[in-house]
Order: C-alpha cells, then sequence, then structure tokens
C-alpha cells in the first residue's frame, strides 16, 4: 500500500456520513489522523481553513459547526 492509498484509508476511517449523505469529519479525529501532538495546535489550522472557506465565497456555516465536546 502507497502512502496516499494509506492516507485515505486514514480518512475514510474516521469519516462519518449523516442522514442526507454528506460526509463530514470530527476536527479531533482529523488533529489525530494528521498526527498533531495536541488539539490546540490545531486550532489554528482550523482557524485558517475557516478564513479560506470565507474567502473563497462558501457559507463557513455550511462547512464548519462548532461542537462543544465533554
Amino acid at each position: 500500500m502507497n502512502k496516499l492509498e494509506n492516507n485515505n484509508n486514514i480518512f475514510e476511517s474516521i469519516k462519518r456520513i449523516d442522514e442526507y449523505g454528506n460526509e463530514y469529519w470530527y476536527a479531533r479525529e482529523l488533529c489525530t489522523a494528521l498526527k498533531y501532538s495536541e488539539y490546540r495546535k490545531f486550532i489554528p489550522v482550523l482557524q485558517k481553513a475557516i478564513i479560506s472557506c470565507k474567502n473563497s465565497g462558501q457559507n463557513v456555516n455550511n462547512h464548519f459547526a462548532h461542537m462543544a465536546e465533554m
């Protein structure tokens, strides 16, 4: 298995699908899959992604949802 296939398998394994068939991922699971040592170090990546989404003219609320985890 090459590196690209391995990466795809990792993302597929943590992918979620809602009742409408939309795919989504939890940030904390992405953080681990991308090998960040701590979630707080991943937060700036999320913030940049949100800015990029907004700058591309997309509705950020359609692509990012804040969730509180217990």
